[in-house]
This record gives structure tokens, sequence and C-alpha cells, in this order.
């Protein structure tokens, strides 16, 4: 018999900690904020290993909880039910996990930050938000789910509101993200038009009768594509991916927390929970791949020359988002999800490394007035080193083995996305390899105060973008009532110079790199000596009762059917030839590695001079190809244009000011005109009571001859 798991506490856990430090978190201590997100938080993730270990003793899966009945209109109906399967597990012990690390390592980060229990607030409401996108039973819970993160998001990048970069980086991840949900929208009302519903269950088993739509555009292909333009707002695809470099003005947890195990992955969880649709539509999951590959290379080149350390990172997040979205694109699904895992803990450890090396210097993010913080911030070293390994794809670390399923995937789908990948992959290993060497060898390149000072960083310590605040700000924030100390990019303490992070920042980076080194494992291919349980745990979930794509889905890692017909695609008959292709990609990883080792350690003097030899190209790529400045000329000014003419003027000022002053100035003539009567002349109100006794007696005679 199936037990009753009550998934419910999972999402309810997080928002009852928001829930008490939003409403009474002021008058708490920072122990006591720090005391309550920790353990709403942490009570999910363990019920979310013990929602885990009884995966096994379910009798089928998936497994619904409905909660209660939701909405309904006519014969629609759409429960607040919970969903259960081996994807939606794999998702919350990311989520929860990788979270619940994120708010201890904050519980240091942010110690000395105005609005402590704001922040914390703000944390547990976008776990909360998440953990409902990925339980969700239905696609109207799910998109509940899917604005609330971007409601939290909204408030946790521009948590430092009174900096306007910092508000603005808000808005933008806001409105462009709105830009991708109005897809998701429509795509939700075809569904209730061919199905009448939006329940996962009922909508896939309706989808599992068709074929795929290949020749010519249907109505799946259409839902599928609206899918995607909501999944390419979400995980920052191009053209939607220009909210998320921004997002770094949030402090550096938030980074982590966006960035790697939660909001941008939730499009590719999308696409992943929707595959049964996506599968029947042929040309849909085409332009998935052709937009993850784009992305991927896209932003992996913008990274080779960003100097702000969190922004190499953010780039970074972009370009590995591409390659889940390839996975996909090439209905490589689990593989997709094997990267979102992995990518979670390298990624996760990258962002909070990052934080460290900033809370270490006081507040620097420029990678140029680093160096040479190998010898005196070790574990930060260390466990960023893991990361960046991982990243690059060296074996045995979690990132190689799941890149390397996603280049032997999507070569079996076109060479093209292959050399695509295979690209991005050493433009990866370089840009990473070069923020290493940047940051950790060499000499110190900063300022005199931060290397020699008595000036310690407090463990609170915030990053600022390169940007100051301005006088006053600070002091505003506590006139308001909005902090409890001081906003500021650095505070001192007698103590010494660079310093290391204090252990409670220090103990996630320490689980996230052992995460790193070993989370891929799990999912050693064939042609390796494993057996990918990773793929097989997630089997049932991508597996489809349609023939065709059944025997599409189970067929050996290591062959590909000779009917297949996609483009580029070649039959394997062993696991020879995966080998070698796993081989270059070895070689992709250590050519990155032996490329930035010789522009930033041997010959440190070459990158200026190849900067300067290709001036153009170099200052399109230093300036993000200004992608941000062609948005601004072609939508933002003529809307904010059309929108100070025509709502403005013509709506706010001629229609609704117009009426609302009209009125008002009617009202006042009416009222002057009035006044008169009351002139205090007895003479004047025995005139009116002639007048009005004359009308009385007209009114009557004129009554009684009818």
């Amino acid at each position: 018999m199936t037990p009753n798991l009550h998934l419910w506490l999972l999402p309810v856990l997080p928002l009852v900690g928001a829930a008490i430090n939003g409403l009474f978190g002021k008058r708490f201590n920072r122990r006591a904020v720090a005391a309550v997100a920790l353990i709403f938080s942490g009570s999910a993730f363990l019920i979310a290993l013990w929602v885990a270990s009884q995966l096994p003793k379910m009798s089928s899966l998936p497994h619904v909880e409905t909660v209660a009945g939701w909405l309904r209109a006519g014969t629609f109906r759409a429960d607040f039910s919970f969903y259960l399967d081996q994807l939606s597990v794999v998702m919350l012990l990311v989520v929860t996990g990788v979270g619940f690390l994120i708010h201890v390592y904050s519980v240091g980060y942010m110690w000395e930050e105005g609005g402590y229990y704001r922040f914390f607030s703000y944390l547990n409401l976008f776990m909360f938000f998440m953990l409902v996108l990925v339980l969700a039973g239905n696609y109207l819970l799910l998109f509940v789910g899917w604005e609330g993160v971007g409601l939290a998001s909204y408030l946790l990048i521009g948590f430092f509101f009174l900096r306007d970069s910092a508000a603005a980086a808000g808005k933008k991840a806001f409105i462009v993200n709105r830009v991708g949900d109005f897809g998701f929208l429509l795509a939700l009302f075809l569904i209730i038009q061919h199905f009448g519903t939006l329940d996962f269950d009922k909508v896939f088993a309706a989808v599992e009768p068709y074929q795929g739509e290949t020749a010519g555009f249907g109505f799946l292909t259409a839902i599928a594509l609206l899918l995607t333009m909501g999944a390419c707002g979400k995980s920052a695809q191009i053209p939607l991916y220009v909210w998320l470099p921004d997002a770094m003005e949030g402090p550096t947890p938030v980074s982590a927390l966006i960035h790697a195990a939660t909001m941008v992955t939730a499009g590719v969880y999308m696409v992943a929970r929707s595959h049964v649709i996506f599968e029947r539509a042929p040309s849909a999951l085409m332009v998935v791949a052709i937009i993850g590959a784009l992305t991927a290379f896209f932003a992996a080149t913008i990274g080779i020359a960003q100097t702000d350390i969190k922004k190499v990172l953010a780039y970074s997040t972009i370009s590995q988002l591409g390659y889940m979205f390839l996975a996909c694109g090439v209905a490589a699904f689990s593989a997709g999800i094997f990267h979102l895992m992995t990518h979670a803990f390298f990624k996760g450890l990258l962002f909070l490394a990052a934080g460290s090396v900033i809370h270490s210097i006081g507040g620097e993010q420029d990678m140029r007035k680093m160096g040479g913080l190998r010898t005196r911030i070790p574990g930060t070293f260390w466990t960023m080193t893991v990361a960046t390994f991982a990243i690059a794809g060296i074996p045995p670390f979690a990132g190689f083995f799941s890149k390397d399923e996603i280049l032997w995937r999507a070569y079996q789908a076109s060479w093209a996305y292959w050399l695509v990948g295979l690209l991005t992959a050493f433009i990866t290993s370089f840009y990473m390899f070069r923020l290493w060497f940047l940051t950790f060898f060499g000499q110190y390149r900063g300022s005199a105060v931060a290397s020699h000072s008595h000036v310690q960083p407090a463990p609170g310590v915030i990053e600022v973008a390169n940007q100051r605040p301005r006088v006053g700000e600070a002091e505003n924030a506590q006139a308001r009532g909005l902090s409890g100390t001081p906003v500021q990019e650095s505070r001192g303490h007698e103590h010494g110079g660079i310093h290391e992070s204090p252990t409670v920042m220090l103990v996630p980076l320490a689980i996230l790199a052992v995460l790193s080194l070993v989370g891929g494992w799990i999912g050693v291919p064939g042609s390796l000596g494993g057996s990918n349980r990773f793929d097989k745990f997630l089997g049932p979930v991508f597996r489809s009762t349609t023939p065709a794509l059944t025997q599409e889905h189970e067929r050996p890692a290591e062959s590909v059917p000779p009917e297949r017909e996609t483009e580029g695609a070649e039959p394997q008959t062993g696991h020879g030839t995966e080998l070698v292709f796993t081989a270059i990609s070895v070689i992709t990883a250590f050519a990155g590695f032996g490329l930035a080792f010789l522009l930033y350690w041997k010959r440190p003097e070459l990158p200026d001079q190849i900067a300067a030899s290709f001036h153009g190209i170099y200052q399109a790529v230093a300036n993000k190809y200004w992608i941000d400045e062609v948005y601004a000329v072609i939508f933002v000014k003529p809307l904010i244009s059309v929108s100070a003419l025509v709502f403005w003027r013509g709506i706010d000022q001629g229609v609704i000011d117009a009426t609302i002053d009209g009125s008002a100035e009617g009202a006042r003539e009416l009222s002057d005109n009035l006044r008169h009567m009351q002139s205090g002349n007895l003479r004047s109100y025995a005139g009116w009571v002639a007048i009005g006794a004359t009308g009385v007696i007209a009114y009557m005679l004129w009554v009684g001859m009818r």
C-alpha cells in the first residue's frame, strides 16, 4: 500500500520560516533569526531525504497527493496536488540540500549586514516557491511556483535596494522573465483548449497516442515552442539571457542560490517534465537544441574577457544552462538533469568560494586586483580548485561525467551540436583556469590597505560590484528601520590583513567540494566500466509508452539504431567510439588549462598584447557584444517613449486625471453657486421662501387640473 508522505510539509516548512522572520524577525537578535531560517530549511531537507528513502517502498509511481480542490470553472478543475517521481526526488534533494548549505553560508556572510532578518525571510520564501514548482502536480500549480521564484528573486537581487544598480537589476530580472512567462501562459491556454486539463497525468496520457509531428506545424509543436519561450526566460537562454549577469547585484549567497540549484534550472526542469510533449514535436526539440548550443558558445565567449569574478561565473552559468538545453534538445533528458545536478554542486561552490575570496580582501571583485591568495586563504583555494576542475570537465570530477555524456549524446544527434559543445568546453576550461590563475597565483595586485593593514572585514562583508555605496545610504536605511547596522562594502576589526573565512562559511564549501568530486560517479557510463545508475534511476520517467519512442529511449548508450535518420548520426557498435570521444573531451579540457597556464602564468604579458592586436574583437567581447545597448535602442527606449506619450499623457493625464480633476472642478463650481443661497440676508431668505411656495402651489394646481 502506498503511504501518505505528507508532501505538503516540504514547501510549508520554509514558508513558516519566512513568515516568522518576516513578521517578527526585526525583534529577534541575529542568532534567533539564523536559527529560525536554518531549522525550517534544514527540516525540509531532512524530510526530502526521508521521502527519497521511501521511494523503493512505493507501489506505483508517480505518486500524487491532493491537498485540496483549488480551482473549478465549468468542466475545468485544477487541484492543489503534489507529484512525486524520480525526477521530482532529484530536484527536491538538489533544492533543499544545496539551498540549506547556502543558508548556512549566509549566516556568516551576511552577519553584519542590515536587514539580516529580511534576507533570511526572502531566502526561505524562495525555497518555498521553488519546492512548489518542483512538486506541482499540474501546470497551473507549477506556474504559481514559477511566478513565485520570480518574485522572490526580484526581492533578493534588489536586496540592497538603496543602490540604484541593485534596484534596476531586480526590475530587469522581473520584466525579462515576464516576456518568457507570456509564452508559458499561452502554452497553458492551448493545453486547456485541446485536453481540458492541466494535470500532468491526464495531459501526458492524452498526448501518448499522438505520433511525432514530423510533417507540418501542429498544436503539439506550438505548445512545445511556447513552453520553450518560457524556459528561455527563466533559464536565461538566448535571447532572454540579459537579466542574469545583472543579477550579480545581489549578495553572493543570492547568486549561488539563483544561479546554481534553483531558479535558473526551472526552465530545464519544465522542459524535462514536459518531455512527452516535446518528443512528439521534433521541430521544437531542434529549436531547443539550437538555442542551447548557441547560448552555450555565445556566453562562453563573453566570459573570456570579463574581469569581475562574479560576472565570469554568471556567464559561465548561462553557458552551462545552454549545455542542459542542448541535452534536452537531443532528447537526452536524463543527461540534462544529470548536468543540472552536478552543476548545482560545482557552480554553487564556485559562487560561494568567490564570495569567500571577496570577503577575504575587503569586497574587491576585480580579478586584476587579486593574485597570490592560495597561501593566504588555503581553505577557499582548495575548495574552489575542486570546483574549477569539475566545471572544466577534468576526470574524475563530477562535471566530467555529465558534460561528457551530453557531448556523446549530442554527437549521436548531429556532429554540429557536438562540435559547438566541444568548442564551448574548451573555452569554459580556459576562462575558468584564467580565473583560477588570476585569483590565486602570482603576486597580490590589490591595494596595500587590503594586503598589509591591520584592518580586517568582518564575517558579513558584502560585495557591491566594484561600487562603493553612496554617502548617506546606510544612515537612511537605519533611519527607516530597514537595517540594524550600516550598509557598507567592508568594515574593519583590528585583526590581520587578508584573512580566511570563518568556519560557518568554510563548512558548506567543504561539503560542496566533496559533492563536486564524487557527485558524478553515480553516472559513470558503461564505456568507463560503470552502469550509469543515474540514467537508470530516471529511466521510468523518460520512458515513453509509444513503441517507437520507447525503443529510442531504451537503446544502449553506446549504440545508435541504424534506422535513426537524424542528420549526422552514425551507428555505433561498441564502447570504442565513445571512448575516443571521451578522450577528445578530456584533451580539450586540458588544452584550455594549458592555454590559461601559458597566458596567465608563464607569459602574463601576452593577454594585453593579444587584446591590443585584436582590439575590435576584444572590445566586442569585453562589452558583451553591446547586446544590452541594442536591446535598449530597439525595445526599451521606444517602449518608454510610447508609454510616456500614450499612457502617461493620453490615458493617465487625458482620461484618468481629467476625469478626477474635472469632477472636482464641477463640484467646486456647483458649491460656489449654491453657497450664494446662504447669504444671511433676511429679505433674500423671504424671497426664496416665496419662490418655493409659488412653485409648490403651481405644482399642486397642475396636478389637480389633470
